[in-house]
């Protein structure tokens, strides 16, 4: 039976495709925004989806990665790039190849992160290099 917060080991996790990666983690970022949103405005759910939308596009996620790249650790750099790098089966609908691989690339560490279990390291991440 598969149970929300399972986790894989780092073998496991290496092996699955980069693409795949990033399928989860879209909405590892996702989830992390809304939250986000929802825990520091009283918005109504129209407002904080317009907020959400223009932060998880694919432009921002690319601005975002330039930030936080020098904070990535070697697996994670790799990990990057090969999503960065791979071929994927959609094309961008609103944003550059470049800010549309970059985002995926992004994608790919957060969901290989999350398949771990490693929060603490998505947190630190996504709060660029910000610790409590």
């Amino acid at each position: 039976m598969f149970k929300l917060g399972d986790k894989l080991n780092e073998t496991k996790a290496n092996q699955i495709n980069p693409i795949v990666l990033a399928f989860v983690g879209d909405a590892v970022y996702s989830l992390f925004v809304r939250e986000k949103h929802v825990f520091s405005h009283d918005f109504k759910a129209g407002e904080l989806n317009a907020l959400t939308t223009l932060e998880v596009k694919a432009s921002s996620q690319a601005q975002l990665v330039k930030e936080i790249m020098p904070l990535f650790n070697e697996q994670e750099l790799a990990i990057f790039k090969r999503a960065r790098n791979a071929k994927k089966g959609t094309k961008a609908k609103n944003a550059t190849v470049l800010d549309y691989n970059m985002s995926t690339g992004f994608e790919a560490v957060l969901g290989y992160l999350y398949i771990q279990g490693n929060y603490d390291r998505i947190n630190f991440l996504l709060n660029k290099g910000i610790t409590e």
